[in-house]
């Protein structure tokens, strides 16, 4: 049994992750990290656990820890491992961590845009961006993967295979995201009461969201070249979820019978297959067919769908997930698995739920 630490525990993805670890075969959960419940019992404080999980939770000692835990989740702030990691702790664990430490390459952009000093810059060349249907090879031989967030897994995902193969100028493109309200978090804040969020829609982080970046970092590799993109993140009223819809030109190509023109439907499709179409939580909308979050909610699935506007010469395309799931802790999961040689749906074989 791989046996699993996890600090931050009680915030939502840190729950998400008991949620799926509880029902994984391979994994026995020995630490469950919180510091603003310590010595509580973890289903005192997520009843939907209760009779499902024992255990109280401990303290984020993160070096007593690895001395006894085969892999560490940290679903904690921006800052907390970057101020606590050590060669020490790496050399005896591995660490899976959810927030965005060791996302960005670049530290001066990451100190940038998080607006706080990176207190371990040594670790992240290192460090494995956690995108698994892109660097599945490079996790598998990983001690510490940066997992990616919510709206930069959608974005990214939805966009990759059509920057990857040339079909879209990277530089046009435009993501407008809609996220439910669990993606901000567990703690209290007034903008997130329900009387503010409920029969609401609004923009926030307009030109200045953090995972700006992160986006255009990851992207920028599938183009061969750094890339702007415009992003947009909204607030909608629903607990869990991310929708992306995105555009971008179209650029020419040469077509199968020597002429150039703009690339068809049936070549967008081909890109996708390519990509995509061997991968078991990426789901390729029929034609016609636009993801819709409620399809997807507490699954580890991304659908994907896009639309050609012949008229405009641009694409639309579409993705969504569940942010806490595979925008969190399920691609946190499917990062252990391929860390210890699982198979990569081990524990994550999940029908969405509906109603």
């Amino acid at each position: 049994m791989i046996k699993v630490g996890i600090i931050g525990a009680t915030g939502y993805a840190g729950a998400e992750l008991v949620r799926l670890l509880s029902g994984h075969p391979e994994a026995e959960i020995i630490w469950y990290g919180s510091r603003s419940y310590v010595d509580q019992n973890f289903t005192d404080i997520y009843r939907n656990m209760f009779a499902i999980v024992e255990g109280k939770c401990l303290d984020d000692n993160l070096p007593k820890l690895a001395r006894e835990a085969d892999v560490i989740f940290t679903a904690t702030p921006q800052g907390y491992l970057a101020s606590v990691l050590t060669e020490e702790i790496l050399s005896q664990t591995k660490i899976v961590d959810l927030s965005a430490d060791y996302r960005i390459k670049d530290v001066h952009i990451y100190e940038k845009w998080y607006g706080i000093e990176h207190k371990s810059p040594q670790f992240i060349p290192e460090a494995v961006y956690g995108l698994c249907e892109i660097n599945r090879e490079q996790v598998k031989k990983a001690r510490l993967v940066a997992n990616p967030g919510c709206y930069t897994t959608c974005s990214i995902l939805t966009a990759y295979p059509l920057v990857k193969e040339g079909l879209i100028d990277p530089q046009t493109l435009i993501i407008d995201a809609k996220s439910g309200t669990s993606g901000a978090g567990r703690g209290a804040k007034v903008a997130n009461l329900f009387c503010e969020v409920n029969e609401n829609i609004k923009a926030y982080g307009v030109a200045t969201h953090r995972h700006t970046p992160e986006i255009e970092e990851q992207l920028g590799y599938a183009a061969d070249q750094e890339i702007t993109v415009s992003f947009t993140p909204h607030l909608v009223p629903m607990n869990r979820g991310i929708l992306a819809t995105e555009y971008a030109s179209l650029k020419k190509v040469t077509l199968p019978d020597g002429s150039v023109d703009y690339p068809s439907t049936e070549m967008v499709r081909a890109a996708y297959e390519k990509y995509y179409g061997d991968e078991t939580f990426i789901r390729l909308m029929a034609p016609g067919v636009c993801p819709e979050t409620r399809w997807v909610e507490g699954s580890n699935f991304v659908d994907i769908g896009f639309v050609i506007d012949e008229r405009t010469h641009r694409v639309v395309m579409m993705g969504a997930l569940d942010n806490l799931v595979k925008g969190a802790a399920g691609q946190a999961v499917q990062n252990m698995n391929l860390l210890f040689g699982l198979d990569e749906a081990e524990g994550l074989r999940l029908a969405p739920v509906f109603p």
